[in-house]
């Protein structure tokens, strides 16, 4: 049987349609009215005797207006007027038969309309209720992990300032030792103290990303905007980049044109967004790759990229890379580590520079981060 409204197809059970919402006996039951005092137009829509006569049949039975045999007998004669190309309806078939007379007909009609309608008015409170309850769920819900969130950047701050003070002893008195200033140092030693210097400012960098991040999720980020220079930018990012790249065997290149103009940015916070993903570029990247910071002018817009051409991200899980303390490869055995902020932390910079990140990657031949900034003439 379909839908009287739309047409879909319903379940023998149904008491709406699923497709359309409608109800089902009460659009059946005003179609009967209407059809029966004589105004067929007047139905809220264009009934069948195949979609009414169940319902107005069923329903005169559980009231005991009629019984088996007779609802039965009536079916009967509906399916003889149907053959014929006639169409009657069940109500007007019961009286034309004299099983019910129209008045006991207009006040089984009347009664089921009540009916319906209180059970329409119960159904709507219950999902009321309903609704107010799962709103009241999800907001204590939300408040609760605004909480949760709130606490983990307050830890993630106490935490990373409490570190601070031990790590620079550290690295004080190992720069004594490494400077001979408490004894005599083999070459061995020398050795063994510069990779604990390596690995100290290794750590104050991460203690430095965990402070920047907590103090940005909690409190935002404060620019400092001016005109910079994007080349004097990229060459002090590639200095400071060098090192890691000889050692990866990882070339460094620059591919943008020299006059290009100023950009309006916070130069502290923009070069280290560009080290990020240039850092990211070399620690991704394998033995005999490159990394490229390039640059092009696009009107009033500068779009700036770099470019790796290391093992690439798979499509599906480029979202992933943005999420903090998150890493692809999640398992105690990674061969890449790092604390899963950096691109937190870029996201967030360029997110407070009006700029959006865009990732273009494929798998074992590398990836391109871009983004657009404004040139210092175009500012806002």
């Amino acid at each position: 049987m379909g839908c009287p409204q739309c047409g879909h197809l319903l379940p023998s059970d149904a008491r709406t349609c699923p497709n359309c919402g409608v109800d089902l006996a009460l659009v059946a039951l005003l179609a009967e009215r209407a059809y029966l005092d004589g105004f067929p137009g007047a139905a809220p829509v264009s009934a069948t005797p195949e979609a009414l006569v169940p319902r107005i049949g069923e329903y005169m039975l559980e009231q005991g207006l009629i019984s088996p045999e007779q609802l039965e007998a009536a079916l009967d004669r509906q399916r003889s007027f149907s053959v014929r190309g006639e169409h009657r309806l069940l109500g007007q078939t019961l009286v034309e038969m004299g099983l019910v007379d129209r008045e006991t007909l207009d006040r089984a009609i009347n009664r089921q309309i009540i009916e319906l309608h209180a059970a329409l008015q119960e159904a709507n409170r219950t999902l009321e209720r309903r609704v107010a309850e799962r709103t009241a769920e999800l907001r204590r819900a939300l408040e609760r992990l605004t909480e949760l969130n709130q606490i983990k950047a307050n830890l993630i701050s106490n935490v990373s300032h409490e570190l601070r003070t031990p790590l620079a002893h550290i690295k004080g008195y190992v720069e004594l030792v490494a400077e001979g200033q408490l004894g005599s140092v083999t070459a061995e030693q020398e050795k063994a103290l510069g990779v604990v210097q390596r690995a100290a400012d290794r750590l104050e960098r991460l203690i430095e990303d965990l402070i920047e991040f907590s103090t940005a999720s909690r409190e935002g980020l404060t620019l400092k905007l001016q005109d910079v220079s994007l080349p004097a930018l990229t060459m002090r990012v590639i200095k400071r980049s060098r090192d890691k790249a000889d050692k990866a065997g990882v070339t460094l290149r620059v591919d943008m044109p020299e006059d290009l103009p100023y950009l309006h940015a916070d130069p502290e916070r923009l070069g280290w967004v560009i080290f990020q993903l240039v850092d990211n570029g070399i620690k991704f990247t394998p033995d005999g790759g490159q990394v490229t910071i390039g640059a092009r002018q696009e009107d009033q817009l500068i779009t700036i990229f770099v470019k790796d051409t290391g093992i690439g991200i798979p499509p599906e899980r480029i979202e992933e890379i943005f999420e903090p303390f998150h890493q692809l490869d999640g398992s105690p055995t990674r061969r890449y580590g790092g604390t899963g902020l950096g691109l937190s932390l870029v996201k967030l910079i360029l997110s407070a520079h009006g700029a959006e990140m865009h990732v273009e990657s494929e798998q074992g031949k590398g990836s391109t981060f871009s983004f657009c900034l404004p040139t210092a003439a175009n500012a806002p």
